[in-house]
């Protein structure tokens, strides 16, 4: 059963929502207090969240940016604001869905369980602060873009990011790449290597790949200039 949190001050309304959800079979998880909002939405592990941007505290707007930089959890923003630059604001800052009060009760149901089976598909992709991928098609997402890497790149980067902080030899990434690290052109993985790393600085990225000699590669964040 997914579980849904729900960042509503309104009480009336939260109790509405709570209800609503809990017919259609999720699980529903209600924030009453409203200190340190963010934090407490994370510690309930939600499936989704439905969060209001007028709240006492922390903003919907803070809380909104503060997940996206922990979880890829879908937020579905349900508000009474309706201004444009709002909903540009919010989607802006990581949020999947945004709807105005008042809304109909099938159009909310219908926009949940759309992020949620999307969620599902999404499970499997690796994650580090930044970057997913998904090593089904290669897919290498970034908070402003995407690309899909070429087979033996993506399977770097795979590994790279399964093992991330930490050192992956040559020979675990020949193993990856072609299965053997018999037979294997000592110049094929820098090949490989030095095109993914291109490919990396295109996307300007906040990561880069570290040659470690006689050891292997690793990724990490870049230090700040």
């Amino acid at each position: 059963m997914s579980r849904i949190v729900i960042v509503e001050d309104e009480s009336f309304m939260r109790e509405e929502l709570a209800n609503l959800l809990q017919k259609a079979g999720y699980e529903t998880c209600c924030l009453d207090e409203f200190s340190d909002t963010a934090k407490q939405v994370m510690e309930r592990e939600p499936d989704l969240v439905l969060l209001d941007i007028n709240l006492p505290g922390q903003t919907g707007f803070e809380i909104c940016k503060f997940i996206r930089q922990k979880s890829l959890v879908p937020i579905l923003v349900l508000t009474s604001r309706d201004a444009m630059r709002d909903e540009l604001h919010a989607l802006g800052l990581g949020a999947d869905e945004y709807l105005s009060k008042p809304c109909h009760k099938e159009r909310l149901l219908a926009r949940i369980a759309n992020l949620l089976r999307r969620s599902k598909v999404q499970e499997h992709f690796l994650e580090v602060p930044g970057i997913r991928l998904d090593p089904n098609t290669f897919t290498l997402y970034t908070e402003k873009t995407s690309v899909v890497l070429p087979e033996n790149q993506g399977k770097i980067m795979e590994q790279l990011m399964a093992h991330y902080g930490h050192i992956v030899s040559r020979e675990e990434l020949c193993q990856a790449i072609w299965g053997t690290v018999e037979y294997v052109d000592e110049n094929a993985l820098q090949v490989n290597m030095t095109r993914l790393k291109k490919n990396l600085g295109r996307l300007e990225l906040n990561h880069r790949i570290v040659t470690v000699r006689g050891e292997g590669y690793y990724l990490e964040l870049r230090q700040e200039e």
